[in-house]
């Protein structure tokens, strides 16, 4: 069982604490094992660990978001965007949609960004993986219905992903 950083988060000032934290360590995350920051996507996601949590940030999405604009069931856009102010080489940042993630105790981590690549440099990075270089921290995202790769290190609590699209294309396409 893991000791986790923010839960059970229980209010809005507690998720917003979260949604910080998770911004911050996942710019970290990206310019520690990719050497650059990347734009995001456009998305946060928070990840619980209890049920009872589950319900008050469910609750709180529904009252933050437009439940009925929704990417695949699960990003759900903002009324009001998160604009994080810039803060140590990290510029500002704004989101328009949350991800709420169902409660998984084994998994520790406490949300994820995903981070845009242009496509052409995603192609470049995603076919040196599959070549066999190897870069610390990053690998290629193992799920059939997606194309993203994985930034992660095992001494941080949250985890990010990068892909070709932002969540405005992403929308589009579906």
């Amino acid at each position: 069982m893991y000791s986790f950083r923010f839960s059970p988060i229980k209010n809005k000032t507690g998720l917003f604490k979260a949604i910080e934290y998770i911004h911050l360590e996942t710019h970290r995350l990206c310019k520690k094992n990719l050497g650059y920051f990347l734009p995001v996507a456009g998305n946060i996601g928070v990840f619980c660990h209890y049920e009872d949590e589950y319900e008050v940030l469910t609750q709180i999405r529904k009252d933050w978001t437009d439940i009925s604009d929704n990417w695949n069931q699960k990003y759900f856009r903002l009324h009001n965007p998160i604009s994080i102010p810039a803060k140590n080489s990290i510029s500002e940042i704004t989101y328009t949609y949350l991800y709420i993630r169902k409660p998984d105790p084994n998994n520790h981590h406490v949300g994820d960004v995903d981070f845009y690549m242009k496509p052409d440099k995603y192609r470049e990075l995603k076919q040196s993986l599959l070549s066999g270089q190897v870069i610390k921290g990053v690998t290629i995202f193992e799920r059939p219905n997606l194309d993203l790769i994985r930034l992660s290190d095992s001494d941080s609590d949250v985890c990010a992903l990068v892909g070709q699209k932002t969540m405005t294309e992403n929308i589009k396409i579906s």
